[in-house]
C-alpha cells in the first residue's frame, strides 16, 4: 500500500522491511564486536583508570557526532572528558590536550587526513592514543598504542556509503566504555544524581519526601474529635484525609475518604467520633527517605497520601499521591 505522497512510490511494508533490515544489521554488528572483545579493551579501561588527566577523544565527519555523544556518556558517568575535533587541534586548539589526558581517537578507515595529521603530533607530546578503527592495518592503528577494531562490513546504507552501522558500534562501544569506567570507580546513584540534579531522573535521585510535604498542611484530629471535626479537617488539609492523634501527638490511626464513606454507608457516621471511624496502625514514613523508594507503596497499598514522620516519629505532615506526579517521580501513562 503506497503511502499517501504523490512523490513517494514506497509501500508501508517496504518501510518496515527497510527497518527491520537496518536494525537487524546494526546489531548483529554489535554483537560481533561483543564477541571480539579482548585483553586490548581490558588494557584500555586500565589506562584510563590510572591517567591523571581526562579523556579526549577527537574525529571528523560523523566519528566526530559520534565523539561528542561519548564525551557526554562519559561526563555524566564520572569519567571526566572532552571532546576535540581533529580538524581544530591541527589548527590551533592542540593545546587543550593537556598532560596526563589520554586520547580516543575516532575513525572508520584510520585514514582520515587530519587524523593521520595529529596521531603523530599527540604521540610527540607524549599522550597515549588509542585508535577506534574498522581497518587492523590502517595508518591510525600503527601510530596508536591501543588499537580498538570496530570493523562494519557493509553499512546498513543500502549504497554502503552512509556511516549507519559503523557509528552504530562506535556508539556502542563508547557506552561499554563509559559503563566499565563507571563500574571501576564505585559511581553509584548518589554519584549520578550529582551530576544529574535538573529534570525527572535527578528528581527520583534526589527528592525526599520532607521536599514534597507542605510544613503549613498538617491535617489532624482527637480520638474523642465529632464528624463534624473531621469532615472540616479533610476539607482544609485537602488530601482527601487526616490524621487522628492522641493526647501525646502521637499517631493513632487515619481517616480517608474511603473510611467515611464507609461509615456514612453503615450509617454510623453522624454520632461517630475520630476513633471510631479510622484505620488504626496507618502506614507512616521517615520523611528523609527518597520519595522515589516510596513511590511503589502507594500502587502496593492501594493508597492516595501518605503520613510522614519526623526522626522521632512524630506526625510531620502528608505527601500526596499527586505529588509525586506532579514532580515527575511517578511517571502516568495513558491507554
Amino acid at each position: 500500500m503506497p503511502l499517501n505522497n504523490p512523490y513517494s512510490s514506497i509501500s508501508k511494508e517496504s518501510i518496515l522491511k527497510i527497518a527491520t533490515q537496518t536494525l537487524g544489521l546494526e546489531a548483529d554488528a554489535i554483537n560481533r564486536l561483543a564477541e571480539n572483545l579482548d585483553d586490548n579493551f581490558v588494557a584500555v579501561v586500565s589506562l584510563i583508570l590510572n591517567s591523571t588527566g581526562r579523556v579526549v577523544i577527537t574525529g571528523v565527519g560523523k566519528s566526530a557526532d559520534v565523539g561528542r555523544k561519548i564525551v557526554a556518556t562519559l561526563n555524566s558517568t564520572g569519567s571526566p572528558a572532552l571532546f576535540v575535533h581533529s580538524g581544530d587541534a591541527v589548527h590551533g586548539d592542540l593545546g587543550v590536550i593537556q598532560t596526563g589526558d589520554v586520547v580516543i581517537c575516532l575513525s572508520k578507515s584510520g585514514r582520515s587526513a587530519e587524523i593521520m595529521a595529529l596521531a603523530p603530533l599527540l604521540k610527540q607530546q607524549g599522550h597515549p592514543v588509542i585508535g577506534v578503527t574498522g581497518v587492523a592495518d590502517s595508518p591510525l592503528a600503527k601510530q596508536s598504542d591501543y588499537v580498538l577494531i570496530a570493523g562494519v562490513d557493509p553499512e546498513a546504507c543500502p549504497f554502503d556509503l552512509a556511516p549507519t552501522t559503523s557509528t552504530a558500534v562506535q556508539m556502542a562501544l563508547g557506552d561499554a566504555l563509559a559503563l566499565c569506567l563507571m563500574e571501576a570507580r564505585g559511581f553509584g546513584a548518589e554519584d549520578f544524581a550529582k551530576f544529574h540534579p535538573g529534570g525527572a531522573l535527578g528528581k527520583r535521585l534526589t527528592v525526599k519526601l520532607d521536599d514534597l510535604r507542605d510544613s503549613g498542611r498538617k491535617p489532624n484530629v482527637g480520638m474523642e474529635s465529632p464528624l463534624q471535626d473531621v469532615l472540616m479537617s479533610m476539607t482544609e488539609g485537602r488530601y482527601g484525609a487526616t490524621v487522628v492523634l492522641g493526647d501525646d501527638s502521637s499517631i493513632k490511626g487515619i481517616i480517608t475518604d474511603g473510611d467515611l464513606r464507609r461509615s456514612l454507608a453503615n450509617g454510623t457516621a453522624t454520632d461517630s467520633k475520630a476513633s471510631e471511624i479510622m484505620s488504626s496502625e496507618p502506614l507512616t514514613v521517615n520523611g528523609s527517605e527518597l520519595a522515589a523508594q516510596v513511590a511503589g507503596v502507594f500502587q502496593e497499598k492501594g493508597i492516595s497520601q501518605i503520613i510522614v514522620t519526623d526522626e522521632m516519629g512524630k506526625y510531620s505532615g502528608m505527601v500526596h499521591l499527586h505529588d509525586l506526579v506532579k514532580e515527575g517521580i511517578i511517571q502516568v501513562t495513558t491507554k
